[in-house]
């Protein structure tokens, strides 16, 4: 049985620093209580990607946090990361699930009840569903209801995160919707202090019941 926590699943984004700095970032977020971590590089190469995705696991190995890797499953097996998550244009999940193996993490993102079920029936170990808000990323995004999130929620029983512009104001509108968690970018990469903004996101959400 794979163990995890989604709870505070923070996303990285390094377009807009050097990389002492993201990686001192990634380092502050897990300080402050991020429990699961995915790299999600959209413009590397896929030996850049494996470059920095290394230094990365170093961190998060420190911290006991598992490192997911966005869209590549390729990178995800060569540094030996415990997961890989995988959008709707990846490489579908049950083809991800018979090359990697059980023991892997395989996470979606889905913006409808259908694509949920069968990201869950092809083996999925836990959805992101969004986006919430707009987001300052550079990723394309479609927004997603909150009654969707809902939904999605009630139909699997694998853990669902709430995507896409949340922070500590905003996250009120995803009360009672059944989430599992919240993933974070720009709240925490571009905050002043990551370490206290990772935690402040992470009491805002326990204080709303959002997460444990």
């Amino acid at each position: 049985m794979k163990h995890f926590d989604t709870s505070l699943y923070f996303i990285t984004d390094s377009t807009f620093c050097p990389e002492d700095e993201f990686l001192r970032r990634v380092e502050l977020a897990l300080m402050g209580g991020a429990s699961i971590i995915q790299l999600r590089e959209k413009t590397n190469s896929a030996r850049e990607y494996m470059k920095l995705a290394e230094k990365v696991h170093i961190i998060s190995q420190k911290y006991n946090v598992p490192l997911i890797i966005d869209d590549r499953l390729d990178v995800a097996m060569a540094i030996g990361a415990e997961g890989v998550h995988l959008g709707q244009s990846d490489l579908p999940v049950d083809a991800a699930r018979k090359i990697a193996g059980e023991s892997m993490i395989i996470g979606a993102t889905t913006k409808t009840v259908t694509q949920a079920l069968e990201a869950y029936e092809n083996g999925a170990d836990y959805l992101g569903v969004g986006a919430i808000y707009p987001t300052t990323t550079k990723v394309k995004t479609i927004l997603t209801s909150t009654d969707t999130l809902k939904d999605i929620c009630k139909a699997v029983p694998i853990p669902v995160n709430a995507i896409g512009g949340l922070n500590k104001d905003n996250i009120h509108v995803l009360k009672n919707t059944g989430i599992a968690g919240i993933c974070a970018v720009s709240a925490i990469m571009k905050a002043d202090d990551p370490m206290n903004a990772t935690s402040e996101l992470k009491q805002a959400a326990k204080a709303l019941g959002l997460i444990k």
